[in-house]
């Protein structure tokens, strides 16, 4: 299924060659700082070094893009509402709304805080397939059900949503057109209901077809993880940049 492809998974980059586990705890060592972070400056930082990942990982810049304008169009709503709900000095007018320093600083720093985290996962854990994504989480201690449910949903919600496209193709080869009348809405119920009734049926008979093989609640990956000299010092560095961001974010500046 076209889905299913993983633009970023495949590549000989340096990062695409480092041990999986690696790139998950990088991958938390970096942004979690990143989110808490409550000054501008280090978020500008943290978003050069994802910026930088990027570029070491080669990936597809127009993908990268493209991806990166979905998140800020939901970070678009925020400038709507946080100029003019933070209390602060007010910079201009609009109506009887008014705009404050204080709010656009905080909508600019939840923008640069959410391209520096997505571009970083993109270049961290975008390049790891999800084959030995789920052998990476377990062997690092994530608990199975959690990895379960996260290689399940990335497996088949691209089968539910063909599903659904399905059904309303069906639909519309009937003569449905949707209007704002009780038969819309009962069509609909019976829509989303069917796409519930056909999703637990579908993880029923994957369940026993799992069972029948052996399943043990564990998955195993037939690709032995290795860990080089090189992938310690690259998480030594993402550890030594978060520290930098930390430092900047929450010390520097402050009185002792």
């Amino acid at each position: 299924m076209a889905s299913l492809t993983e633009p970023f998974a495949s590549g000989d980059s340096f990062l695409h060659g480092m041990d999986p586990r690696i790139r998950l705890l990088a991958a938390l060592v970096l942004t979690v700082p990143v989110a808490v972070l409550p000054e501008p400056r280090p978020a500008w930082l943290a978003l050069a070094a994802g910026l930088i990942l990027v570029k070491m990982a080669r990936l597809n810049m127009l993908v990268v893009l493209n991806r990166l304008m979905v998140v800020n169009l939901f970070i678009a709503f925020l400038w709507l509402f946080l100029p003019f709900s933070v209390p602060g000095e007010p910079i201009f007018d609009l109506g009887p709304l008014h705009a404050t320093a204080q709010g656009i600083d905080r909508a600019l720093l939840i923008t640069v805080k959410s391209n520096a985290v997505v571009v970083s996962l993109m270049a961290l854990l975008g390049t790891i397939s999800i084959q030995n994504l789920g052998p990476a989480m377990q062997q690092l201690g994530v608990p199975d059900k959690l990895c379960h449910i996260l290689l399940f949903t990335h497996r088949y919600i691209f089968s539910i949503y063909q599903e659904y496209t399905t059904m309303r193709q069906a639909m519309r080869a009937r003569g449905f057109k949707p209007r704002t009348d009780t038969h819309t809405y009962r069509t609909f119920a019976w829509l989303v209901g069917m796409l519930l009734v056909k999703s637990w049926d579908r993880a029923e008979r994957v369940h026993g077809a799992m069972l029948c093989r052996g399943f043990r609640g564990r998955f195993y990956s037939l690709a032995a993880f290795r860990t080089r000299p090189a992938d310690y010092l690259f998480l030594l560095a993402c550890a030594a940049l978060s520290a930098s961001l930390i430092y900047m974010g929450f010390i520097q500046g402050r009185p002792l």
